[in-house]
């Protein structure tokens, strides 16, 4: 029994950590409650929505790294010898404290950045490509929430060919788990593929003022 209280501790730290709501914490400091503007959403999106650019990127930096530092964390000093499933469950937890935060009544974010930190340090090659993909949607369409979802659809399918082409390498477990949260991403994002069904989803760009679905007509 006592030898799963070590990994039982690093799970409970990396959901506590992964609940930090960072961008609840600088939309605060700014002066804005960004639960009660734009999506009412704590994620980095709403932040550069409502708060600025600028702090819409440092919280999106912060999500991600939550969700990448614990990882790395886990493969470096935990003992993956006994536990090897041990980093990937780190990585979980701190995507489901971000989701359920239990600093906000579990009501979180929609996970995209810290599981982006997470895939980094599990599947590096498949974020990189993941992440490439994201940038093209977004670059062409402007919408965060398409770029998200396509990004999680394609770790959805392409952790599976990794597993099939090098089990030893990406396991079965990581295949499912990588599955499971890739498709959770999605239903969280549920609310913005119905407004980009209806054509009312909001448009962001990086560089110029305009804002919002009209602006792109």
């Amino acid at each position: 029994m006592k030898d799963f209280l070590i990994p039982a501790a690093w799970i409970a730290a990396a959901y506590l950590v992964g609940g930090v709501p960072f961008g609840f914490i600088i939309g605060k400091a700014r002066g804005v409650d960004v639960r009660t503007v734009g999506s009412k959403n704590i994620g980095a999106t709403n932040v550069f929505r409502t708060v600025g650019k600028g702090w819409g990127l440092a919280a999106f930096a912060l999500d991600v790294l939550k969700g990448l530092v614990p990882v790395l964390l886990a493969k470096r000093f935990a003992p993956v010898a006994d536990f090897p499933w041990l980093p990937l469950a780190v990585g979980i937890a701190c995507v489901v404290g971000h989701m359920l935060t239990p600093y906000m009544k579990f009501r979180g974010g929609k996970g995209v950045a810290t599981a982006f930190g997470m895939l980094i340090g599990l599947v590096p090659a498949l974020v990189g490509v993941a992440f490439a993909l994201f940038a093209v949607v977004f670059a062409l369409s402007h919408y965060i929430s398409l770029g998200s979802c396509t990004a999680a659809a394609f770790l959805a399918v392409g952790v599976w060919f990794q597993w099939l082409g090098c089990p030893g390498r990406a396991n079965l477990p990581q295949a499912i788990l990588i599955t499971v949260i890739a498709l959770f991403v999605i239903w969280k994002h549920r609310s913005n593929i119905g407004r980009l069904v209806r054509g009312e989803e909001n448009k962001i760009f990086l560089f110029g003022n305009r804002t919002g679905s009209a602006a792109a007509k």
